[in-house]
């Protein structure tokens, strides 16, 4: 009744244009024990991603890598990551009967939502990214979001993978339960000292808290450029070289996630040559880093939101001048407190400046850029119009747009209404 009753929601909502949260809220009304039952005896298990940042770009590349070994996964791919927009994701690939046709799940949830999940049903395998200051107005202060990823841990029944840089995420290790799995992924010592790019210095100061050691089970990133790298097991190998479809560091180092998560999993089944092949296919996720075919042009969508993020964003997509557009919301999704934007440096804009700012702090993100020194040629509010102004008036070379979550939202659809580009529903995040 319950699928039945998801598969009409599902049906109606479409013909509205309606959020894709809707058939999921419909089956947790008619039968709240839903998920338990549809995910029951995967024989792989549950895998869960969670974290501060890169929980959509990772959890892309770890069904990749998964699919490409052969298997069926059951993933989120909307990017909705509250437990009700798991329900919805499975609506179409699910039986009447209620069970998943898949061998695997890996579920992309936000922090406080995984421990929802966790209760309903208790994942084999959990994926720990990194804790930063993120929508605090949400999740209050960086311990508090660390404690919600630890009680994550606390309620994996199989294996858990863990940022061995990250200090809030690696002594996570201490609670997860006697018998199941602990394995790490980070960056070769080699290239230590570019963590900074990556992690604000609260996250990383935390009093006099030493790293394990890496094992041979461990996977560390070792970059060639900003889109190729290796994989390094210790002992057991290598993976790679891989050559990624998005640049950056953050990019390389959640391939490194995906890819030790998915050596867990698999164990002897596990082929370098299959991880290597997946993950040099995965296209961007929307808005993080993807490139639009704008008229001939490149119009580069980039997600920011958090000062870590950001500032890996400009170091990784604001290193080469191009015509620029920051837009700014501070809805319930991006998180209304803005005043992170004061800990971003934005000096590499200097050089050719901000074409415009938009959305509804784009006068405050005027202001803050006015600090740096990076002269703003226009503001305007209305994504719409921003928009519109912004590709008439540079019709003619590459650009780029540096977005939170609900402006690369109306962007996003706006650019796919324009260029005929595959578009997705309504995600609530």
């Amino acid at each position: 009744m319950a699928v039945a009753a998801g598969k009409a929601a599902r049906a109606a909502s479409r013909l509205r244009g309606g959020g894709s949260a809707l058939p999921g809220l419909v089956v947790e009304r008619v039968d709240p024990a839903f998920l338990a039952h549809a995910l029951a005896d995967l024989p792989r298990g549950i895998i869960v991603v969670s974290g501060t940042n890169g929980k959509t770009t990772t959890t892309k590349m770890l069904a990749a890598i998964l699919r490409e070994h052969g298997l069926r996964v059951f993933t989120n791919p909307t990017g909705s990551n509250f437990t009700r927009g798991v329900i919805s994701s499975m609506i179409p690939e699910i039986h009447l009967g209620g069970r998943l046709d898949a061998d695997v799940a890996v579920l992309e949830l936000d922090e406080a939502h995984a421990l929802k999940f966790a209760a309903a049903v208790r994942p084999t395998h959990s994926l720990l990214l990194n804790v930063a200051r993120d929508q605090l107005d949400r999740f209050a202060e960086i311990d508090h979001t660390a404690q919600l990823l630890a009680q994550l841990a606390e309620q994996t029944t199989g294996g858990v993978v863990l940022n061995i840089d990250d200090s809030f995420v690696a002594r996570i290790r201490d609670r997860v339960a006697d018998g199941v799995e602990v394995r790490y992924f980070g960056v070769d010592p080699s290239i230590s000292e570019r963590l900074p790019e990556l992690m604000e210095a609260d996250v990383r100061f935390e009093d006099d808290w030493a790293a394990p050691s890496p094992t041979d089970g461990d996977g560390l990133l070792k970059p060639a450029d900003e889109r190729s790298f290796e994989v390094r097991f210790g002992a057991e190998g290598v993976v790679g070289p891989v050559e990624l479809r998005q640049r950056g560091l953050a990019a390389m180092i959640n391939a490194t996630a995906a890819t030790t998560t998915a050596k867990m999993l698999l164990g002897q089944d596990f082929r370098e040559a299959s991880t290597v092949a997946a993950l040099q296919k995965v296209q961007p996720p929307f808005g993080r880093g993807e490139i639009i075919d704008a008229d001939g042009q490149p119009l580069e969508l980039v997600l920011v939101k958090n000062p870590a993020g950001f500032t890996v964003a400009l170091g990784t997509y604001g290193s080469t001048p191009v015509a620029s557009m920051v837009a700014i919301n501070d809805n319930y999704a991006d998180g209304r407190d803005v005043s992170w934007l004061y800990d971003v440096s934005f000096e590499s804009l200097r050089e050719r400046g901000v074409a415009i700012t938009s959305g509804v702090r784009a006068y405050d993100m005027a202001l803050r850029l006015q600090y740096d020194d990076v002269a703003v040629e226009e503001v305007e509010p209305d994504l719409d119009k921003a928009l519109e102004r912004f590709l008439t008036a540079y019709p003619d070379e590459p650009k780029r747009i540096f977005c939170t979550y609900t402006a690369m939202m109306a962007l996003r659809r706006d650019l796919a209404a324009r260029y005929g580009l595959a578009n997705f529903g309504e995600d609530p995040q």
